[in-house]
This record gives structure tokens, C-alpha cells and sequence, in this order.
């Protein structure tokens, strides 16, 4: 029986997640977490709100899966890789914020990581036949996929939300129409299979059935193919190194075609501005992911357009220092800074 502790049990990982150990009686649900709600009953041991940490102690878990959203779900990460636990990563903030002290936690703690993501867990499982090349992400675009600046100087919120193929959440989904989420993934790739950035390629697919390719030395590339169901990517990682049955179907290939595209980087600023700031290094990719916390929560809350979220980042990633960061503390004042330098201009 593997222990698993669920955090960010109520957003839209968490709630597949429920789904998989639900699923599988080789899962036990020991401990979960939610940001607001309350989810008494859920597990053993629940919290709402605040650091899990202490939950962490208490539940002893195997497995914990961390689907927090954003730079609050960084003690949990370092927490599960410093106690050898094996860690189940969704909140790709973790990497991007805190990479170089994540790796360091891992090294002390030899806990293992698994990407959730469904590129980087594409990725993984590739690269379990051999040392990457390098690694193609993909992605689908978003909702805005072929617009002008020009087109999309009025777009809403709500047209940002809707998504093409994916299900997610309110923030990760602007990310996706902005391709901040992919940036994010590029830098998450940088640490998890330690890679240079010149060796980490982007293409639009739209369709969304490869989730990512290894190309290996000799020449050949293997890709990970299937439907857009999280389900996939969380039950790989909960059951590692086996693979559980899911309800989702083999893919169909004959259903339709396979198409690639350059993603369109002037247009889309998101993209550019996080593989600068992972080659900066430091703590600059740390304040890319905060400074773009607070651009996105500015949007959905109306204050300002959607241009304006690579605006501010891109202001704020001129402000920063972006110092390395010799401990949490550190990091979280570079996070403060970002936050506070686009949260002024957003006001």
C-alpha cells in the first residue's frame, strides 16, 4: 500500500488525483490540503490553508503529490525531497522558483521527483530509455493561437479562459494563452533533467495528442503520445515505476493528423521572457514567476489587458537584481520584490 499525501486536494489536479487513488487500491489517501475549502473527512489528517509542512510530519506519507498553486507550494517540495519522500510534482512554480535549493534538497535528502506535468512526465518516461540530446515541449497554443498584439489588445478574461483541449484551472490556463506556461516549462525542464536551454525546444501543436519528445545521440526521437487526460500523468507518478490501469482510451490513430508550428515569440513575449530569465539565472526566474502571479490575478480581476501581463513582467525582470539566492528566506524576498514591483503598476 503506498501513503499518499494530496496537496491542493480541491483544484483541478488534486481533483483527478482523488479520482486515481479512489481508482486504485494500491493507493491510500493519508493526509490532504486544500487552499479555502474545507474538506473534512476527505483523509485521516486535513488542513486548510497555511504551510503543510507540519501535516507532512505528522501523515509520513510515501508519496506526495503537490498541486498547490504557485510559490506557496514551495516548502512542501523541499520538505518531501529533504525526508527521501518521493515527491509528485504538479506545482512546476517549485523548479522554476527555487531550483538550484530544490536539487540541493534532493541531494541531501535523496528523495525522488516525478514530474506530473503531462510534458515533463512525457519527457520522464522517455528518457527512461537513455540520456537526453535535448527535448521538445509542446504546446497547444491556447485559445489565441494565430492572433496579432493587434488582435488581442481587447481579448477578455473569458475568452482567455477557454481553453482548447485542456481542462485546468484559472491561472494555469491564462498561462497557457499567454505561453507563460510554457516558459515555466522550459525552466522546470532546465532542472529536472539538468539541460541546457539551447537544448530545450517549444512547438505549437494543437491538437495536443504528443505531449513531448527525447532526441537521443544516435539520431533517433521517441515521443509520448495520448489523449489530454491528466489521469495519465498523475497515476504514472502515484505508481511508479509500474503503470495502474485508467479509464482513459488508447488513442486512436487514425482519428487525425499530427501538426507542428513554431510558436510565435514577438506575439506571445511569455515564451522569450522565461528563457531569458532561466539562462540569467539566479533569482531572475523566481521573479518571472512571481512578477507573473500578480500580472495574471491583475487580469482576471479586470484591471488590466492581457498585453499588459508580458508588459509588466518584462518591466519587472528589468528591476530585480536577481542575485542567487542562498536560502528560502532569500527567495521569497526576491518573490516579494517582483510581486511588489508589478502589484504598483497593476494598482
Amino acid at each position: 500500500m503506498t501513503r499518499v499525501a494530496l496537496l491542493g486536494a480541491t483544484g483541478s489536479i488534486g481533483r483527478q488525483a482523488l479520482q486515481v487513488i479512489e481508482a486504485d487500491p494500491g493507493l491510500e489517501l493519508v493526509a490532504a490540503t486544500s487552499g479555502t475549502t474545507p474538506i473534512d473527512g476527505l483523509a485521516p489528517l486535513t488542513q486548510v490553508g497555511g504551510d503543510p509542512t507540519g501535516l507532512l510530519g505528522q501523515a509520513e506519507p510515501d508519496v506526495v503529490l503537490n498541486a498547490m498553486l504557485g510559490f506557496a507550494g514551495l516548502p512542501a517540495t523541499i520538505w518531501a525531497l529533504e525526508h527521501g519522500v518521493t515527491l509528485a510534482l504538479a506545482n512546476k512554480e517549485s523548479l522554476v522558483a527555487a531550483g538550484e535549493l530544490a536539487l540541493a534538497a534532493r541531494e541531501r535528502g535523496g528523495g525522488m521527483l516525478i514530474p506530473v506535468d503531462s510534458e515533463h512526465s512525457a519527457l520522464f518516461q522517455c528518457a527512461q530509455l537513455g540520456e537526453p540530446e535535448s527535448v521538445v515541449l509542446t504546446a497547444s497554443g491556447g485559445p489565441f493561437r494565430g492572433r496579432t498584439r493587434d488582435e488581442l489588445t481587447d481579448v477578455t478574461a473569458a475568452e482567455a479562459l477557454a481553453h482548447p483541449t485542456w481542462s485546468m484551472g484559472a491561472k494555469i490556463t491564462v498561462d497557457s494563452a499567454t505561453l507563460a506556461n510554457k516558459g515555466l516549462e522550459v525552466i522546470e525542464a532546465h532542472f529536472l533533467f539538468a539541460i541546457p536551454y539551447e537544448r530545450i525546444e517549444v512547438v505549437v501543436h494543437p491538437t495536443s495528442i504528443v505531449h513531448g519528445l527525447v532526441r537521443f545521440r544516435d539520431g533517433a526521437s521517441i515521443a509520448h503520445l495520448g489523449y489530454p487526460d491528466m489521469r495519465v500523468p498523475i497515476s504514472y507518478a502515484l505508481t511508479f515505476p509500474n503503470r495502474a490501469a485508467t479509464p482513459v482510451p488508447p488513442l486512436d490513430l487514425t482519428a487525425g493528423s499530427l501538426e507542428f508550428f513554431e510558436p510565435d515569440v514577438e506575439t506571445f513575449r511569455m515564451l522569450a521572457l522565461a528563457r531569458e530569465a532561466g539562462e540569467r539565472g539566479g533569482t531572475y526566474p523566481c521573479a518571472y514567476n512571481g512578477a507573473n502571479e500578480v500580472a495574471v490575478a491583475a487580469f482576471l480581476e479586470g484591471r488590466i489587458g492581457f498585453l499588459d501581463i508580458a508588459a509588466l513582467v518584462e518591466d519587472a525582470l528589468g528591476r530585480v537584481d536577481g542575485a542567487p539566492a542562498g536560502d528560502l528566506a532569500e527567495l521569497r524576498e526576491a518573490d516579494r520584490q517582483a510581486r511588489e514591483l508589478v502589484e504598483r503598476h497593476a494598482a
